[in-house]
């Protein structure tokens, strides 16, 4: 990586993955990237679970009806739990966790993308993150925060077309309609 800033300009989400798998250095790194992420009062309310078996990442890929059937040819499943009894900010802590794997994994020159749990069900109708604690003996004090799919690339990435930046969405001293901005309202 060259600066954090064109990291996040080429950042994707990538769902197509070659067949090659990872090296056990690069699990290592993302981890320990995913260790050192933040959270509140320091609760470290996160854990993880790491899938690379092929069987279980086709289970994991039917949770729910639409967007992670490419769990099924991802090298690598992170499952992001949160313990609720440890922080009130459960859901930050995993989320800004996930984020930092993307980022660290991006880094790398990997592929991954985010497969949201939370509200989700199966095919069949069953709570996603009750299939999901049934695959993997997930205790059910631990909440499934989402599931980060990783591997190597099937093509690079094309950056961020920053012409799309929303500016519109940046308020300064307080929120402003765009009708304000324009000497109205």
């Amino acid at each position: 990586m060259n600066s954090f800033a064109e990291l996040v300009a080429t950042r994707r989400s990538v769902r197509k993955y070659s067949e090659e798998k990872l090296t056990s250095e690069q699990v290592e790194q993302i981890m320990k990237t995913a260790l050192m992420a933040p959270s509140s009062k320091r609760s470290t309310s996160w854990q993880f679970i790491l899938v690379e078996d092929k069987e279980m990442l086709k289970k994991l890929s039917l949770c729910k009806p639409t967007g992670c059937s490419f769990l099924a040819d991802c090298a690598l499943a992170i499952v992001v739990l949160g313990d609720p009894t440890l922080s009130e900010a459960v859901i930050e802590d995993t989320s800004i966790a996930a984020t930092y794997i993307q980022l660290q994994a991006d880094d790398l020159d990997l592929g991954s993308c985010w497969i949201q749990i939370r509200g989700r069900e199966t095919d069949a109708g069953q709570d996603s993150e009750d299939y999901i604690r049934m695959l993997l003996s997930i205790p059910y004090q631990l909440t499934v925060g989402c599931i980060i799919a990783i591997g190597n690339k099937v093509k690079p990435n094309k950056p961020f077309d920053e012409d799309l930046l929303q500016w519109e969405k940046i308020h300064i001293e307080k929120f402003k309609l765009p009708e304000d901005s324009e000497g109205k309202a």
